[in-house]
């Protein structure tokens, strides 16, 4: 099979659109398909992958606020490239340009819309927190949810990365005929990655002993993030609990959380780690994750913690909430620094080594990108059958997978 991705966020500098769907081409290549990105960039060129796939670069203006990345706006240049492509699927994933060049494009294709954000979520409903409800401010928006119904009707399918997502989508009336989970390479990340004396000295960093317990935070620092909730909560627990933040990343709020801990006796912020393997031992040394974002639509940090072995404290909203088990999990209120706190006291105040095994055996159980592009190939192929017959896909392969 081969699928084209017409995709605006697939930057030639890196990020989180990039390492996806490298991994993605790498897959699918093993599988005997062919994963095909085409991407905007400052000039046209053709870019293969040792490991298979192929980039084609088409030239486009970049962003204006974000240098890395392009955007589409001739629609020539890549329906063009579609029709020399001929692909069996064609995807997209912005709802601006793209949506309606490849929804327009007239090859025979399936054409698959498949959504990875919520811009409501991640913009308006939290620049009007405080001021409307979350279900308000999708009504107060209801004029961008009728502009994706537009042109979501000119695709074959509607495609969402995780239960979340559907469930948001087909509140504001929009179509999802599949809930497709996303997967980590769980190579990189083990419980037996366990470092006793980098643990320690991360808790003496923090201030504590052996005997206190560790948090991680790990991620963009971002009003999406929640981080100075997140901070508040810890600083709560801490209060009755010898517990420690270690917090890793960097981004546009960096100089703020530095000012928000300069004073905080058991919180440390460290740069962010490229290191996979150095990361993993990091995770794997911890205690349990805390999170703060309810915006996102899959846990991937949260599934990251899981697999090295981490319990869980996230929000009740949004993609971590999914994997949530109460097994080795704490969930609070979203955007709550008071539930977060409770959440995390009630964590440490179970039975450590029952904590500890559950989280170990769930690790093993955590979805793989490689489980998420067996079952997307599957459910394209059914699509693809289902188009060449004329019929419309059976309903229960429309399900989301299990």
């Amino acid at each position: 099979m081969r699928i084209v991705d017409v995709n605006e966020f697939y930057s030639p500098t890196g990020g989180g659109v990039r390492t996806y769907l490298d991994r993605k081409m790498t897959i699918l290549a093993e599988m005997g398909h062919e994963l095909i990105v085409v991407a905007p960039a400052r000039e046209n060129r053709i870019e293969e992958r040792p490991g298979g796939g192929v980039i084609h670069w088409i030239k486009a203006p970049p962003l204006i606020f974000d240098r890395n990345y392009g955007i589409f706006y001739d629609a020539a240049p890549i329906t063009d490239l579609l029709d020399r492509l001929k692909p069996d699927v064609v995807e997209t994933s912005s709802p601006w340009r793209p949506a309606w060049i490849v929804g327009d494009w007239k090859g025979d294709a399936v054409k698959v819309f498949f959504t990875h954000n919520d811009n409501i979520a991640a913009y308006p409903q939290r620049w009007l927190e405080g001021v409307a409800s979350p279900r308000r401010v999708e009504e107060m928006f209801g004029f961008y949810s009728r502009y994706m119904g537009r042109f979501l009707a000119k695709f074959d399918a509607v495609v969402t990365n995780s239960e979340t997502m559907r469930g948001r989508f087909e509140r504001r009336g929009l179509p999802v005929d599949r809930a497709e989970p996303l997967g980590i390479d769980r190579g990189y990340f083990s419980p037996t990655l366990r470092d006793e004396k980098l643990r320690a000295a991360l808790l003496e960093q923090c201030g504590l002993p052996p005997e206190g317990h560790l948090l991680l935070g790990l991620g963009r620092h971002h009003p999406e993030k929640r981080w100075p909730m997140v901070i508040d909560a810890v600083e709560a627990a801490a209060a009755t609990l010898p517990i420690g933040l270690v917090l890793i990343g960097d981004g546009v709020d960096r100089r703020a959380i530095e000012r928000r801990t300069a004073d905080s006796p058991h919180v440390r912020l460290f740069a962010p780690v490229y290191d996979r393997l150095r990361l993993a031992r990091i995770m794997a040394s911890c205690d349990a994750l805390i999170h703060g974002n309810e915006t996102e639509t899959f846990g991937l940090v949260g599934s990251e913690a899981l697999a090295s072995g981490l319990a869980l404290i996230v929000p009740d909203e949004g993609g971590c909430s999914e994997i949530a088990d109460p097994l080795f999990a704490e969930t609070y209120r979203a955007c709550d620094a008071r539930s977060a706190a409770e959440a995390t006291r009630r964590l440490f105040t179970r039975e450590p080594a029952i904590l500890r095994a559950a989280a170990r055996h769930a690790a093993g159980q955590v979805r793989t990108d490689t489980d998420h592009a067996r079952d997307l190939v599957d459910y394209y192929a059914t699509l693809v059958d289902a188009k060449r017959l004329g019929v419309a896909p059976p309903p229960q392969l429309a399900a989301s997978a299990s």
